[in-house]
């Protein structure tokens, strides 16, 4: 498998001089809000990795046109997610580029509607894919314009595939892989698919614990999938190398947890008590899942290992965070919670590739090194045969 191979780049596409570019972007971004009532974004990093590829297309003498989706509006349109403060955000860092308002407040955008995607292409001459953390939707500004324009990959989209290929195809070793996150559900897929081709998978944060009572230990009030407790003991059964914590941080029953949790917390070796609920890994599955991530010659993250939100129950993501930065290997964050942990740790400019897409990295890897926008382009008119 290449997961480049038959994908259109930026030079597949026809002379842009003059031309209209519809770029597809992922600026779905957090927002501040001030005590004026007035939106900001509060995070550019999805910003800042498209702007190579803008400025390509401006330097060609495109009209360049990004638009992109924001939150989660009903369909229809919602002052809470109005594009304008990333408009603003974008102005000031790649002058000259149009926004368009929020794909997600005409119903045809999720619906994939064909007449959605006529209105958005009209009067484009082409098409470029560069957000990678919606590649899994198959909406209509995703896989719709390369049915009728030239169209490409975007340069952080193809370098996203490639360094996500690349880990599935031709991994330095060992090749560690650590998931954590809270429901197994979730992930239990992209586990059966990692689960072969990694050295060592090490699993931790609330899906552990279906794993732990797959092997027949009590894990209290944690949180737990009985719906799933086969399909882990299968992996724990295939004879694969497959860490899970030896030792827990727990809380108190009655105890709550978040930024104002309350209750007692202390560090339980094996099983857990009935009422404890364990949100983090202990000091000695940190210690020991962090030797394994240094040892490794690739190492692949995906998931929070505790309750991070919560500072007692942060200490098992800081650790092994820390490993992973510190780690002489390649080191590739799938995104999400991992990059949120990260960025909190300034710890970002410490690692070798940092996805855009929590979720569009965990399908590719489950799928295999394919995605509904990588299919898409593939189809396009000037793709490579």
């Amino acid at each position: 498998m290449n997961a480049l191979r038959g994908l259109p780049q930026l030079c597949d596409l026809p002379d842009l001089d003059g031309r209209r570019v519809l770029v597809r972007v992922d600026f779905n971004v957090p927002l501040h809000i001030g005590i004026d009532g007035r939106a900001t974004v509060a995070d550019d990093f999805r910003i800042t990795a498209a702007l190579p590829t803008l400025r390509w297309l401006l330097d060609q003498g495109a009209e360049v046109v990004a638009c992109s989706h924001l939150g989660r509006p009903a369909a229809t349109r919602d002052p809470r997610w109005e594009m304008d403060p990333v408009r603003e955000r974008l102005a000031a860092l790649c002058p000259g580029v149009e926004l368009g308002e929020n794909l997600r407040f005409d119903a045809g955008e999720k619906g994939n509607d064909p007449v959605f995607v006529a209105s958005l292409i009209e009067g484009f001459d082409a098409y470029v894919n560069e957000a990678f953390g919606v590649a899994h939707r198959r909406h209509a500004s995703i896989v719709g314009p390369p049915q009728f324009l030239p169209s490409a990959a975007g340069l952080r989209l193809a370098r996203e595939v490639e360094v996500l290929g690349g880990v599935l195809e031709c991994p330095a070793r060992p090749l560690v892989a650590v998931v954590g996150g809270a429901k197994v559900a979730d992930k239990i897929e992209v586990l059966k698919a990692l689960a072969p081709k990694v050295d060592t998978l090490i699993v931790g944060g609330g899906m552990a614990f279906t794993f732990l009572a797959a092997r027949g230990q009590a894990v209290g009030s944690s949180l737990l999938d009985p719906d799933h407790i086969a399909d882990c003991r299968a992996l724990l059964e295939s004879g694969l190398d497959i860490r899970l914590p030896t030792d827990t941080r727990a809380l108190e029953p009655g105890g709550t947890f978040g930024p104002l949790g309350r209750g007692g917390v202390k560090v339980i070796e094996g099983d857990l008590p009935d009422g404890w609920t364990g949100l983090d890994i202990g000091p000695d599955s940190a210690e020991a899942f962090a030797d394994a991530v240094s040892q490794a010659g690739t190492v692949l993250w995906n998931g929070p290992l505790g309750a991070f939100e919560d500072p007692r129950f942060a200490a098992g993501t800081r650790v092994v965070a820390q490993a992973v930065a510190a780690c002489e290997g390649f080191s590739v964050i799938g995104g999400g919670d991992s990059a949120s942990a990260l960025e909190e740790l300034k710890l970002c400019d410490q690692v070798d590739f940092l996805s855009t897409g929590g979720g569009a990295s965990l399908a590719f890897i489950e799928r295999g090194g394919d995605l509904p926008a990588l299919e898409a382009l593939r189809q396009a008119p000037n793709a490579p045969r």
